[in-house]
């Protein structure tokens, strides 16, 4: 699946990576590196959904990273 959106982080708990996709979808962010965690940077990325998964921030379905793009 490709996605395309904003890396935000948000302050929920411990803290928590997101993906705010174009699609109007919140994804939390699974994989990826260090790079990939830049608060506000729009990416194209290309992964898995895993809507099954529970997490303790609870901002939406997890979104496994293989691999991705600053656009």
């Amino acid at each position: 699946m490709k996605l395309t959106g904003r890396v935000v982080f948000r302050d929920i708990e411990t803290g928590v990576w997101v993906l705010e996709g174009d699609d109007g979808t919140t994804y939390q962010l699974a994989g990826g590196d260090r790079k990939l965690k830049k608060d506000g940077q729009r990416i194209e990325a290309e992964g898995r959904v895993d809507a099954d998964v529970l997490t303790s921030a609870m901002v939406g379905p997890v979104f496994h990273v293989s691999s991705y793009r600053f656009v």
